[in-house]
């Protein structure tokens, strides 16, 4: 990367040294899948800023007890352990470090050692002791110079200890940040099973009943109930009302009735009714088997969600959250509290440690207290947005019940199939239906459109779609240009009123055209807006699209494996093409989540003074002990450095040093079953584009019908930093490169350096845009019709 220019205006990591600084990573607590990609992203930028790191092993045990316990970390220490689950370097409850002689042992073990940077991954219990630890630190050292253990001149060079968080819990109850590192993988681990159990249960028509961890936070019962569209959940932060058991009862009986094979019923293990009496997975059981006489079944997940290989999104969130974590130690003075790195929205965020804690234990207060409305909210934005979106998808009105609102809704599926699109179309199917609004299934994309391939679509058709990959609607890249007189007739003779298109870059396009040619029809005169899905992440007016997590994690998958398959053989590079088109988003993301030493994107221009820059650079890495390396191509990256070309160079340079494997992922990154992340993301951001669609509705209906041509009728809903935002396609136009169908800015080129500082690359590091101090926010801001929290 090309040194900038304006070193003024902006602050860059080489303004920001480590030198004569020694920097100590623990784990504590609960294990979380990830934390692994955190302490190597911790040690790594540590050592790349010139900092002496040590690891701490066995946690706060670790740092009271001393000895081999705290060790120097080299960059080859932390090499294989991004794939690997739990925490290499140990955890462990401990009771020493609660008593003031065990914290006085721990400060003279990092004195010794002139360790005054702490970063510790963990809980709120864990990150509430070393916040004590650093508020006593003073009087501790001052006691250790009145014994004689340490000298004046050792309590001066330490006198201020600085400590930075990061939050690892699969329970994701830590208030402040969206996700907590581990709880995506979690809801991996929960999601097989559920997927698994479904297919048994379908065979035999059965009710599973599933409990999944969270004593005090239901969180992964409720997501996971989100992401398989269970038909009951028990959360500790929304206690049934008397009388749920009839209610429930009775809510799977007409399932049944309905032809549903299958019943789903997901409980926290902290769940309780309205007067605080446990609700446990057996009592479920008999009441279902004595009021209904189903065949149940009870399945209790245990430890198996702490276990396995992390996601990629934890990867990236962990590696993201340990390089955060080093520059605010960097820039850590007296008066900087202890903080914590957290996630808002896409965005990190540094917050202060305490303020966290105390939100948290608010939490928990307000439960106790049976203020349960009040507990939801305090839990942050993203799992109030949770639980409003699961409510409106969970129960079934009767018909009398529903609203009337006389208005027909397109749903439709265009460009290349994406994972997570069938959960969009579930979710704008009953939330339509529970709006009021008559529902249109579009086959086929525009090509079905214009082809009358249009039928209604009631809320038992879209039963059990979130677990399924591809689109169950069928999907076309054609866009509606030629055929606008049929396409208007079409919506004539249905009398649609609004459309959502859940798709990619044809998609978009499509939109632009229909709005462009409503002079012309007035048919096309009505509310519409685009959801993004597309496995390239290309679209302009959104960070993230539905679609792209599971490709990533089909990427890192793959080359965990790869990377695997060469344990045995020494000195092995392997050169692996990835999907995007001209984007390179997954060739990167899906670089840091995998380790890669280096990824070619079209993004990123190279010639072939970089490219033997990085034979060199490989060529090195194989005279230590790390003696393999993977590179990502982006499969349209440079149309002369072809997979094949790279390949053939690196076996020939790297002659007799390395030799080489190519691969080409292929579409295995387009199919496949939904992560959870996307059938989540797919399931809120189509709801919010349906309650939308009837505000746009009312507002344009005049004189007995909609008529809709501002350009603020024709939106892209995409993820923008922190928020889901409505955007007018036609403002997209000039954030759009046409020709290479990317966006001209992308937020994740800035993951480029940091995957480069991972891979041992000298390179220039903007920090300008790193977390700044923030504070938490306790309620949610009254929402504007234009954004909301994701």
């Amino acid at each position: 990367m090309a040194a900038p220019k304006r070193q003024d205006t902006r602050s860059f990591l080489e303004n920001l040294s480590g030198a004569g600084k020694s920097i100590a990573v623990l784990t504590s607590g609960g294990d979380a899948q990830g934390m692994n990609a955190a302490v190597r992203a911790a040690v790594r930028m540590g050592i790349y800023v010139g900092a002496k790191v040590y690891f701490i092993h066995e946690g706060y045990q670790g740092m009271v007890d001393g000895g081999d316990n705290i060790k120097e970390a080299t960059w080859e220490s932390v090499s294989s352990m991004l794939q690997v689950g739990g925490t290499v370097i140990g955890s462990a409850r401990c009771k020493d470090f609660r008593t003031h002689e065990g914290r006085l042992k721990a400060a003279r073990n990092l004195v010794q050692r002139g360790i005054t940077n702490l970063c510790v991954i963990g809980g709120d219990g864990s990150l509430t002791g070393a916040n004590l630890f650093r508020e006593e630190w003073s009087g501790l050292l001052d006691e250790l110079l009145q014994q004689g253990l340490i000298d004046e001149e050792a309590a001066r060079r330490n006198s201020q200890l600085h400590i930075v968080g990061m939050v690892g819990s699969i329970d994701n109850d830590f208030c402040g940040t969206d996700m907590t590192i581990g709880t995506d993988s979690a809801l991996h681990r929960i999601i097989e099973v559920v997927d698994a159990i479904m297919t048994t249960a379908q065979s035999h028509q059965r009710t599973f009943v599933l409990e999944v961890m969270g004593r005090h936070c239901g969180y992964l019962a409720l997501v996971s109930a989100l992401a398989c569209g269970a038909d009951w959940v028990f959360i500790p932060e929304m206690p049934p009302e008397d009388g749920w058991e009839e209610n429930m009862c009775q809510k799977l009986s007409e399932n049944r009735a309905d032809k549903k094979r299958l019943n789903i019923i997901i409980v926290a293990e902290g769940a309780i009714d309205s007067h605080n009496k446990p609700i446990t997975p057996d009592y479920i059981k008999d009441l279902v088997v004595r009021c209904l006489g189903f065949d149940t079944r009870v399945t209790i997940l245990g430890h198996v969600q702490r276990g396995g290989t992390p996601s990629a999104f934890d990867r990236i969130l962990a590696s993201r959250m340990g390089v955060e974590a080093v520059l605010a130690l960097l820039e850590a003075s007296a008066d900087t509290p202890a903080c914590v790195v957290s996630l808002v929205g896409n965005q990190a965020v540094r917050l202060p440690l305490m303020e966290c804690v105390q939100v948290t234990q608010e939490v928990q207060k307000a439960m106790d207290e049976k203020r349960f409305e009040e507990a939801v909210k305090l839990r942050g934005r993203s799992f109030e947005n949770n639980l409003s979106t699961y409510r409106l998808l969970s129960h079934r009105k009767a018909d009398s019940e529903l609203p009337n609102s006389s208005f027909n809704v397109a749903v439709m599926n265009v460009g290349a199939p994406a994972a997570g699109m069938n959960a969009a179309v579930r979710s704008a199917v009953r939330v339509g239906i529970t709006e009021g609004h008559k529902m249109f299934a579009v086959s086929d994309g525009f090509e079905g459109f214009y082809k009358g391939q249009i039928k209604e679509i009631k809320w038992g058709d879209v039963g059990g779609w979130t677990g399924q990959g591809g689109s169950l609607l069928g999907t076309k890249r054609t866009l509606p240009g030629k055929h606008l007189d049929k396409i208007a007739e079409q919506i004539r003779i249905h009398n649609i009123n609004a459309v959502l298109v859940i798709g990619g870059f044809e998609a978009y396009m499509g939109l632009l055209e229909l709005s462009s040619a409503r002079e012309k029809y007035q048919e096309f005169c009505v509310p519409m807006v685009m959801v993004p899905a597309t496995v390239s992440n290309n679209i302009p007016g959104s960070d993230l699209s539905i679609g792209s997590d599971t490709a990533l994690n089909a990427i890192t998958d793959a080359c965990d494996r790869i990377k695997q398959s060469a344990s045995g053989t020494k000195r092995r590079v392997f050169i692996i093409e990835t999907m995007g088109g001209y984007c390179g988003y997954l060739a990167t993301v899906g670089g840091l989540a995998s380790g890669a030493d280096t990824v070619y994107i079209y993004e990123e221009p190279c010639d072939i003074r970089d490219l033997q820059a990085n034979v060199e650079h490989l060529t090195e890495k194989m005279k230590t002990s790390i003696q393999r390396g993977l590179v990502l191509r982006n499969e349209n990256s440079n149309e002369n450095f072809t997979t094949d070309f790279i390949y053939q160079l690196y076996s020939e340079e790297g002659r007799g040093v390395f030799d080489c494997r190519k691969n080409i992922l292929g579409h295995m990154q387009q199919g496949g079953a939904p992560s959870p992340f996307d059938r989540n993301f797919g399931t809120k951001i189509s709801a919010k584009a349906i309650q939308w669609i009837t505000r746009t509705l009312r507002d344009s209906y005049k004189g007995g019908r909609v008529f809709a041509n501002s350009e603020d009728t024709v939106c892209l809903l995409g993820m923008r930093r922190r928020a889901l935002v409505f955007q007018p396609v036609s403002q997209l136009r000039d954030e759009t490169d046409f020709v290479h169908r990317i966006p001209k800015e992308q937020w994740w080129l800035k993951l480029r350096p940091l995957m480069k500082i991972l891979a041992k690359y000298k390179t220039s590091y903007d920090v300008s845009d790193a977390g700044q101090l923030e504070h938490v926010s306790r309620f949610r801001p009254k929402e504007s019709n234009t954004s909301s929290a994701i």
